[in-house]
């Protein structure tokens, strides 16, 4: 079940703790990332990701370079000590993407959808309501967030 009333702010940090972040406001999603890429700089099956509105989301200690995928449109944030992968932003997009790993306290955030599954390991299961081979046709999102968040609203 996604986390329904995450007590906010909530905050997090990388594996050293030298980089701190701040999440003040709900969860738009919560969702697992199966493509190879997320599994390599994971190290595990999955990356687990929150989407947030870029206004509900801080660095408040350090600061973040940028590592992983260099692409012109989506930038991955590092600690640049210990090179932890700690969030996620796309041009353009309406939200920011932080590991939920990176919370103190991130048990309660289950992933809601889960993207690129034709890539899964074929011994990972998850929680998640959807599943997509890829990823959703960006204008799904809007309804996907809708459903995620109505049902985190009546406590399911």
């Amino acid at each position: 079940m996604p986390h329904k009333d995450p007590p906010l702010p909530a905050e997090g940090g990388c594996r050293c703790g030298k980089l701190r972040i701040r999440m003040s406001k709900p969860p738009l999603l919560t969702s697992a990332c199966h493509c190879t890429g997320c599994q390599r700089m994971t190290g595990g099956a999955f990356s687990l990701t929150i989407s947030l509105p870029p206004d509900g989301f801080e660095v408040i200690e350090g600061e973040a370079v940028v590592g992983g995928v260099h692409g012109p449109v989506a930038h991955h944030h590092h600690c640049d000590h210990c090179k932890s992968w700690v969030y996620t932003t796309a041009e353009g997009a309406p939200f920011v993407n932080l590991r939920a790993t990176m919370l103190d306290d991130a048990r309660g955030f289950e992933p809601f959808i889960e993207v690129y599954a034709a890539e899964k390991l074929p011994w990972v299961s998850t929680p998640a309501v959807h599943t997509f081979d890829g990823a959703p046709e960006y204008t799904a999102y809007e309804g996907l967030m809708g459903e995620f968040m109505a049902g985190a609203k009546a406590g399911r």
